[in-house]
């Protein structure tokens, strides 16, 4: 390889497991002696981690990777993340002279890269149980560490194709995720976002549970706040007690990311769900009870098949009584591999209709949430400089987005009031 040839660009789709791989691979081809640019039109070779999840996203990086080899011809080009797992009949029609890495070999990059640059087709993937944490990282916000705690779940969606790539729960070790923290926030990190597909299973498979996971982290010393990531009701169900109180420590953001994907039970057990939509209720009934000012985030799937109207009637009843902050809405298309994708499908008309009613319904409650907050004032963590110009955006206890048109600086604990709400975000002004 010639010893110029050592610029490598990152490009990362999907979830926050997913940009956590992507910042361990940039991690460790720089202490390999790589040059990880920014531009990619200064790189000698491109990384793209893909996502799998949904149709739509398939598409983008079918179109990605056709688009960057017409445009890059002359660079090298790796194909890394789920795709690579669950669609390598796509990647042998579209991308036949890459070389390709699975999530489960990303310790391999810095030698899958050098030999691709040397010419090789290198194809690393397949099941591998391997803790990804304590590893080189470089982190794209400083502030902000991105702890991987297991990887892969302990469901049977019937729509997921995920699961083909990630494989069976594997939680990492405890005292592996508290290193990993410890040295996030003496290195200056003030946000520790822990991540998993699923947080609620952590330990299911090594004899431990999410809570005493939370409660070791919450005893590292130092300032700084815990975002739990995704969690299943299935698995939050036998442990929503010990999760209550920890999640009355100051160190946790009062945030919750519980999908419940339909109100419906006859559409609930058609996806393998494992819990009932009286489940989902009962336990963000009985977290909001213990824990004031909840931020509830949700996911639903508009039109699984099987559903009629009187089941998405129940998806909009059950997001009424729930009355969620933040719902991400997915129409369902069927995703490789799955049972799902045998069952007979509902049109897309049909689903285009549902999804807008939902949409439209969803934003009012989100907006009437949001102007409960009005005239508060507290401490925010400002995490980020905002799309807008001359914005930043900080996070108060209960991880409300918070934008501020005053300068401040990253990774600094402010004092703000609300002045003004918007649908996805609130308009602070320094105390």
């Amino acid at each position: 390889m010639d010893n110029q040839i050592n610029k490598v660009y990152v490009e990362t789709f999907g979830c926050s497991f997913n940009q956590a791989d992507s910042q361990i691979m940039k991690g460790l081809l720089k202490e390999a002696s790589f040059e990880v640019v920014d531009n990619i039109d200064d790189a000698d070779l491109i990384i793209l981690n893909t996502c799998y999840v949904k149709t739509p996203t398939q598409n983008r990086i079918v179109n990605k990777i056709q688009s960057l080899q017409k445009l890059f011809p002359d660079k090298k080009l790796v194909i890394a993340g789920c795709m690579v797992e669950i669609d390598q009949k796509m990647l042998e029609k579209i991308a036949s002279t890459c070389s390709w890495i699975g999530p489960h070999m990303i310790k391999d990059i810095a030698k899958l890269v050098k030999d691709t640059l040397d010419g090789k087709i290198i194809r690393l993937f397949g099941a591998k149980k391997d803790i990804k944490i304590e590893l080189p990282k470089s982190r794209d916000n400083p502030i902000i560490d991105i702890a991987q705690i297991s990887e892969g779940c302990a469901g049977a969606c019937s729509y997921c194709c995920t699961r083909f790539a990630r494989k069976k729960l594997f939680s990492y070790p405890i005292e592996s995720i508290v290193h990993e923290v410890e040295s996030a926030v003496k290195g200056g990190c003030k946000e520790i976002w822990l991540t998993a597909q699923d947080t609620g299973a952590y330990g299911l498979d090594i004899g431990t549970s999410l809570p005493k996971l939370l409660d070791a982290v919450c005893k590292i010393e130092g300032k700084f706040f815990v975002r739990v990531g995704m969690m299943n009701p299935l698995f939050i169900k036998a442990i929503v007690n010990e999760l209550i109180e920890i999640y009355k420590n100051d160190k946790i953001f009062k945030f919750l990311h519980l999908p419940v994907q339909s109100g419906s039970d006859k559409v609930l057990q058609l996806m393998k769900r494992g819990y009932k939509a009286k489940d989902f209720i009962e336990i963000v009934e009985k977290l909001r009870n213990n824990i004031p000012h909840l931020t509830l985030s949700t996911d639903i799937i508009v039109g699984f098949p099987g559903e009629e109207d009187d089941d998405f009637q129940k998806t909009i009843e059950l997001i009424e009584k729930a009355r969620p902050d933040v719902v991400n809405i997915s129409k369902f298309g069927p995703r490789p591999m799955t049972v799902a994708s045998k069952m007979e499908q509902i049109n897309a008309e049909t689903i285009n209709k549902r999804a807008k009613v939902l949409h439209d319904f969803v934003k009012e409650i989100r907006l009437e949430n949001n102007r409960k907050w009005l005239n508060w004032f507290g401490e925010i963590l400002i995490d980020e400089v905002g799309a807008i110009k001359n914005t930043y955006v900080g996070r108060n206890f209960a991880y409300k987005p918070i934008v501020l048109k005053e300068k401040v600086d990253v990774g600094s604990f402010v004092g703000a009031k609300i002045v003004d709400v918007c649908g996805n975000y609130l308009v602070g002004k320094l105390m």
